[in-house]
């Protein structure tokens, strides 16, 4: 994993990017390379907080490691060089975590979501527009009035970054099924370890995973997984939840990864 700067938009931007090389499969719900399928590098690249571009995948395209093999790509208003690392019995996690509001999954039918309303900040610097250049928000009629600002929201004004990305790298093989089971799993530790650290809701609403597993294999040998009961070669994990072997791993370094990113976002934050 290499920690990379670049200069857009006005801003020093960070990027991490992963580059696994051949012999990986990833799934992934990222706009670059999402799905399931053979992958050999993953970038989570830092944009300014009023992101503005129509064209995010030719962006990432831009962005993405020269050399041949797909990869997967990721955007984020978080402040990526405050990744936070954690592993498991050999899995990797990785979050970088934004709350600039933190949303329940389920939400009322027609009730707006603050995060989508426009960036009240300067995007190269976060400071609060002075009132002369800020964007004027209609009122919006016939819609029930917005709860008052949950823990972990921003100011007025002044929406700090959003968005939770994930990556996870399991030394194993997984069937898709498996990987889909990885992906709920990632997902349930992710919404555990935000309501531990005290924030009212499931994620953020652009949130995004990655889990990438070897492309055969078990990788460890006998004793883990699918090996301990049919030897080393066994084939492909079947199961991803969070009470199978790899499963828990998995959950266990994700919500480490998550609570200790959201308890860094609310000190930097919030004070």
């Amino acid at each position: 994993m290499t920690l990379g700067y670049r200069h857009e938009d006005g801003a020093r931007l960070a990027s991490l990017l992963w580059e696994f090389g051949p012999g990986w499969r990833m799934i992934s719900s990222a706009m670059l390379g999402g799905g399931i399928g053979p992958r050999a590098w993953v970038l989570n690249a830092q944009v300014v907080a009023a992101y503005a571009r129509m064209d995010p995948l030719d962006h990432l395209a831009e962005l993405a490691p020269p050399g041949p093999g797909a990869g997967v790509g990721m955007l984020t208003a978080a402040s990526v060089d405050r990744y936070v690392q954690a592993s498991d019995g050999g899995v990797e996690a990785v979050a970088t975590v934004g709350l600039r509001v933190p949303t329940w999954a389920a939400s009322p039918e027609g009730r707006p979501d603050p995060e989508l309303r426009p960036a009240l900040a300067d995007p190269a610097t976060l400071d609060p527009l002075p009132p002369d250049r800020a964007p004027h928000t209609p009122a919006l009629p016939d819609h029930p009035p917005l709860d008052p600002a949950p823990r972990g929201s921003a100011p007025s004004g002044l929406p700090a970054p959003g968005t939770i990305n994930i990556v996870v790298a399991v030394p194993v093989a997984f069937t898709d099924a498996a990987l889909v089971n990885a992906v709920m799993t990632v997902t349930e530790a992710k919404t555990q370890a935000l309501i531990e650290a005290g924030f009212p809701g499931t994620g953020t609403a652009s949130d995004a995973v990655c889990v990438a597993v070897r492309d055969h294999g078990t990788g460890n040998g006998p004793g883990t997984g699918r090996a301990a009961w049919h030897g080393a070669e066994a084939g492909p994990e079947l199961f991803g939840g969070p009470r199978s072997i790899w499963g828990a791993r998995i959950a266990r370094a994700v919500h480490r990864a998550v609570l200790a990113g959201s308890r860094q976002w609310t000190a930097t934050h919030l004070g």
